[in-house]
């Protein structure tokens, strides 16, 4: 069984079923840095597993959560306290969200930034337990420090795995940067049209946030509903909730500069934008 490096953390399995299967059974992962991370940032992956049996969803949560924001019923909340209640938050999420099974690493961010074979070598752990065929991280071009760092970290992880363990994509996802500047050909779009009530389920859980000064739960369902309508000019909506990605799949097996990847992605966006600038300017069109 996988060995933690942190005393508090913990291998929750909604179901009773025994870790090992719980683990054996996963098609679909995400690996997140906070908690709430994941319920906006993959819920694409819980979509796709929920009422399965054939499809089961691991969610990976980094960090403990203990630095968050708060206000409200939370003002006065010491960070063990904090620690305490986001942690039942994302079990909750898991219940609801019917994950297969939510690991809660119980790293601090200035760990989860620093990195080292203690992390790396628990996703690496993970992933080698369960296979998944899909794995959700962080976007590279997140402009949270820690999001950043546990995708890179993720990233690590799946570089060191044999191929035959690796998953067959990798994708970097939405959080503190919207991924709409992405020229339409890097766009990963995934439909999230089917179960409003479901998404809004399973972000509502996380009330230290929520009600505590971080309306997650509106600005998430915001963002897919704006993407749906904004990511076509010239028809008509066919998708009433959208979430967009970063193709990180290429990174897994090479070793690229994962700051090279994103910067072609920018530099095809810049290129998009000046080539279309000077047509309009030549010939209107």
């Amino acid at each position: 069984m996988i060995r933690f490096e942190n005393e508090a953390a913990e291998l929750y399995v909604p179901d009773g079923s025994d870790a090992a299967t719980a683990l054996a059974r996963t098609t679909h992962m995400a690996v997140g840095a906070h908690p709430d991370d994941i319920a906006i940032m993959a819920y694409h992956g819980i979509d796709e597993c929920f009422s399965r049996d054939d499809r089961w969803f691991l969610a990976v949560t980094v960090t403990d959560g203990a630095g968050s924001p708060r206000s409200a019923a939370y003002a006065s909340y010491s960070d063990d306290e904090m620690r305490r209640v986001r942690a039942e938050e994302e079990k909750k999420a898991a219940v609801v969200g019917e994950y297969g099974a939510a690991v809660l690493l119980g790293y601090t961010s200035a760990q989860a930034k620093a990195g080292g074979p203690p992390l790396t070598d628990e996703i690496a752990s993970l992933v080698s337990a369960s296979r998944p065929k899909v794995i959700y991280t962080h976007n590279l071009a997140d402009r949270h420090d820690t999001h950043v760092a546990v995708a890179l970290r993720t990233i690590e992880a799946l570089r060191v795995l044999p191929p035959e363990t690796r998953p067959e994509a990798l994708y970097g996802c939405e959080v503190w940067r919207d991924l709409d500047w992405l020229v339409d050909e890097d766009k990963v779009v995934f439909d999230v049209s089917a179960r409003p009530n479901l998404g809004a389920g399973i972000i509502d859980v996380y009330d230290s946030q929520i009600s505590g000064g971080k309306r997650y739960d509106v600005a998430a369902a915001g963002r897919r509903a704006a993407h749906a309508t904004y990511s076509e000019s010239h028809q008509v909506d066919t998708a009433s909730a959208l979430i967009f990605a970063m193709d990180l799949t290429t990174l897994i097996s090479s070793d690229d500069d994962p700051a090279d990847h994103v910067a072609q992605a920018i530099e095809r966006l810049r290129s998009d934008v000046t080539a279309r600038i000077g047509r309009l300017q030549r010939d209107g069109g």
